[in-house]
């Protein structure tokens, strides 16, 4: 079983290296595809068989394991095997690689990337950018720029500065590899399942290793600061540098900025009271403060990296259920000749709703660690618990903010997947959803969802009412998540 699951896997990782080389995200192909028209191009259906089959075999190796592989070795072994195809393909399920590529260069030759588009700022590779990209400001913060800009600086061209961008996810990834462990231990869960379900996901292996997608930076700076936390907490010194390192991952991708009210929590020690709460919760705010405001000073480009973030949601997708519910709204309308425009409004909403989940997700934390104060139990049952119940908090964060963000892009699945991993008592519930997503996107980047507009939108509205209905219904019961 297990031979069959590493090879199967692999065979699956090869095929989607084959259609990257076919019709993946090169330089030269061509923009604005579709699937008739990539199966009517010469290698098209070679192309499309490859990738739905390497697709389908990744999803259902990682998916007959998910209890766990046999052991921990084995299952770094496995997943470092699965990457091995992908890490020699070209870039496969999204152009943003290109994005990443010219935002570098943009700020390499002194224009800030924040106020001028990669078109205006005259890129070399601007036609290999995606069209939507192309005239809007980078959305992610002073640290990736600058190692984008590191990319273009030593890559030398638009081939290096790739490969470089790919290096730098790796690293990305092999920082979280390394840092599961230890994070495992912690929480008193399975390193095997937790180093498997984290690391030999589809998502993982196209999106992160072979898209280079800087997911992969954020999510390993995250996990590190979050290890540094749990295993020292209370002390100063690991605190401050816990938040420089959470800091620098908001400087990666803002989205990170959920976790840091629960890795507080997880920072705490000793007893749960206000008077520890401000005092640990200090320390590791002022490290991370610290190394926003370095790291936008050395930068030479302030905060402006902020009013970038307004633009990550300018695509309009089904896969984000505040869209969807908002396009199902115009699609109502237009049958009485209105226009209501609901997707902003369902966004604004669904925005709010996010700040109200989060605010609910750390006091439900804060009270469950409080109660723990005056639990009678072996000291290293409560040791395990106060770092998992801090840290499901934080997985639930990621969660709330992937469902409830203006866009949704497979990749964006990986944000949650490691703390889940760690601390869900079921998987099914968030691997179906990541299984599914592996499927959205093609090898060129060309987006599923794009073309199921309106059944999408319609099938997302009617998931979310489901699940609505049977959350709020008497006598239901909550999803079980944490001890």
């Amino acid at each position: 079983m297990a031979l069959a699951v590493r090879y199967g896997g692999l065979a699956g990782a090869a095929l989607l290296a084959v259609a990257g080389y076919l019709g993946g995200a090169l330089p030269d192909s061509p923009l604005g595809a579709t699937p008739a028209s990539i199966w009517r191009a010469p290698g098209g259906p070679a192309t499309l068989i490859c990738w739905l089959a390497g697709t389908a075999l990744l999803v259902g190796a990682w998916w007959s394991l998910r209890a766990g592989a046999p052991s921990t070795r084995w299952a770094y072994v496995t997943a470092g095997l699965w990457a091995l195809p992908l890490l020699v393909a070209p870039p496969l399920g999204s152009r943003d690689v290109y994005s990443y590529a010219c935002q570098g260069w943009t700020y390499a030759h002194g224009v800030d990337p924040y106020t001028v588009g990669v078109a205006a700022a005259g890129c070399p590779w601007v036609d290999t950018v995606a069209p939507i990209w192309r005239d809007t400001p980078a959305p992610y913060g002073p640290v990736f720029v600058l190692l984008a800009a590191l990319a273009v600086s030593l890559g030398g061209g638009l081939t290096g500065t790739v490969v470089l961008l790919r290096v730098i996810a790796v690293a990305g990834l092999l920082l979280a590899a390394f840092c599961l462990p230890g994070l495992a231990r912690a929480v008193g869960v399975p390193t095997r399942r937790a180093a498997w379900l984290t690391l030999a996901g589809p998502l993982v292996g196209v999106h992160l290793v072979a898209g280079a997608h800087n997911d992969a930076v954020m999510l390993g700076l995250l996990l590190c600061g979050l290890l540094v936390v749990v295993r020292q907490p209370g002390r100063p010194s690991a605190l401050l540098f816990a938040g420089v390192l959470l800091g620098l991952a908001v400087t990666v991708k803002a989205s990170a900025v959920v976790v840091v009210p629960f890795a507080v929590l997880a920072g705490v020690h000793g007893r749960y009271t206000v008077r520890a709460l401000l005092r640990d919760g200090g320390w590791l705010a002022g490290g991370l403060l610290g190394a926003v405001l370095v790291t936008s000073a050395l930068s030479g480009l302030g905060f402006g990296w902020v009013g970038g973030l307004t633009h990550s949601g300018d695509s309009e997708q089904w896969t984000s259920p505040p869209t969807a519910v908002g396009l199902v709204v115009d699609y109502a309308g237009a049958l009485v000749s209105r226009d209501p425009q609901a997707v902003p409004v369902a966004r604004a909403v669904a925005l709010l709703l996010l700040a109200g989940v989060l605010v609910v997700l750390w006091w439900r934390a804060w009270q469950a660690l409080r109660g723990l104060n005056d639990v009678r139990r072996r000291v290293t049952r409560i040791e395990a618990a106060r770092p998992r119940v801090a840290l499901s908090g934080a997985a639930l964060a990621l969660v709330a903010t992937v469902v409830l963000s203006p866009v949704f892009h497979p990749w964006y699945a990986t944000w949650p997947l490691a703390l889940l991993a760690l601390t869900a008592t079921r998987t099914t519930w968030f691997l179906v959803p990541a299984a599914v997503a592996a499927f959205l996107a093609l090898p060129d980047g060309t987006n599923l969802a794009r073309f199921t507009k309106a059944p999408g939108a319609l099938a997302m509205t009617a998931l979310l009412v489901v699940v609505v209905v049977r959350r709020v219904r008497p006598g239901a019961r909550p999803a079980e998540h944490a001890p």
